[in-house]
């Protein structure tokens, strides 16, 4: 079992920046394939990135956040990061980090994230 704590979400105008952070308890945490998803109000859970669950450094992106958010993680700290640049007021959602291993999900509780124009 493994427990994800999201943090960094907050109200910030279209054009900003914000980081979150993924706290992740338990000693494996370098075994999981880490990743971020998102969820606007109304629509369902998507996909927007996450490091291969092969060899947990290449990184994949959602083609809406390509190019404005960068996916990191620091394996001392048991913390995923999600760097976000250029925020659009699209981009509003609860954030939620995900960890997954073989084909197991973990989910945090999720932070909102809110872009005004």
């Amino acid at each position: 079992q493994v427990q994800l704590v999201e943090s960094g979400g907050g109200l910030v105008q279209a054009g900003g920046s914000l980081r979150l952070s993924c706290l992740t308890s338990g000693r494996t945490f370098s075994s999981y394939a880490m990743g971020w998803f998102r969820q606007a109000p109304g629509k369902e859970r998507e996909f927007v990135a996450r490091f291969s669950s092969k060899n947990g450094r290449s990184t994949y992106y959602a083609d809406s956040v390509k190019g404005r958010f960068t996916i990191s993680r620091d394996n001392a700290k048991n913390t995923v990061y999600l760097q976000m640049n250029s925020l659009k007021p699209e981009d509003t959602a609860i954030y939620y980090c995900n960890a997954r291993l073989a084909s197991t999900d973990f989910w945090g509780q999720g932070t909102q994230v809110t872009v005004s124009s």
